[in-house]
């Protein structure tokens, strides 16, 4: 039986930065997966007037979901504006009702971004409420909460990321990156803009795709697959996570249904 896995980031990039290459492995074993941005980006350019932007982004967010057939959705609260609200909250318990998730991933509480910070919070604070019916009743309360889990990052303070799942993608590394790549605005223009990069740029498409990579892993100095190299161990054998290059990782969130972690590494491919 196909999953539903809902995918929920603060900009239109967020879900495949952070799960790309899962969320491709998941669509190739028949999953059902959908992108969620909290906010409209329309904060994340130096140069594009903002509503140009919201249009550009979310024309973006909708090729790169295309790439792998998952579905995409951008809400119109405003880039750099997000707040855990009650409006907001709202928001948040109708997407995820509305899509049924079996599984739920999004960021970590502690976070640079407030965007990011207050995702977090909303999908936390959403939590129990899904199964409370007379909270946003035009809309069925779910039966079970879903499972949710937490995007991998680095920040260590008040407590580091623990990896409950680690997911090798190496094999589906070239579609994360083709993703991250139909976000022309952010990764080829806005962030290497603010990482003095810009002038670093190729003309041509496959150019761009080989720089990307270069990219992403001068952005993780210590990589994912090295920071979580016991959890991939535990997947994989000790021989066969060394030999993984690229990879993906996830912490169980406690506010969502609980689950044994035999039962949580069954859900990811």
């Amino acid at each position: 039986m196909s999953q539903r896995i809902l995918i929920i980031g603060a900009h239109p990039d967020d879900c495949e930065y952070r799960c790309g290459g899962v969320a491709a492995m998941w669509r190739s074993q028949g999953d059902v997966v959908r992108f969620v941005s909290l906010t409209d980006g329309r904060s994340g350019h130096h140069e594009m007037a903002p509503d140009a932007l919201v249009t550009r982004r979310r024309v973006e967010a909708a090729t790169a979901s295309d790439i792998i057939g998952a579905e995409s959705l951008v809400l119109d609260i405003p880039d750099g504006h997000l707040e855990a609200t009650l409006a907001n909250r709202l928001k948040v318990i109708r997407v995820i009702r509305e899509f049924k998730p079996d599984l739920v991933i999004t960021n970590r509480p502690n976070d640079y971004h407030a965007d990011h910070r207050y995702t977090a919070q909303l999908v936390q604070d959403a939590s129990f409420l899904l199964v409370v019916p007379s909270i946003v009743p035009e809309v069925p309360a779910l039966q079970q909460m879903p499972v949710i889990t937490y995007f991998w990052d680095a920040f260590q303070k008040p407590s580091p990321f623990h990896a409950d799942v680690a997911v090798g993608i190496d094999d589906f590394y070239e579609i994360k990156i083709r993703q991250l790549a139909a976000h022309e605005s952010q990764f080829f223009e806005w962030l290497p803009w603010l990482d003095r990069k810009l002038e670093d740029i190729p003309s041509g498409s496959e150019e761009r795709l080989n720089w990307l990579k270069v990219y992403f892993e001068w952005q993780h100095p210590l990589s994912i697959a090295d920071d979580v190299r016991d959890a991939l161990a535990i997947r994989y054998g000790e021989a066969g996570a060394r030999s993984i290059h690229q990879a993906e990782a996830f912490e169980l969130c406690e506010y969502g249904h609980q689950v044994t972690a035999r039962e949580l590494d069954a859900m990811f491919p």
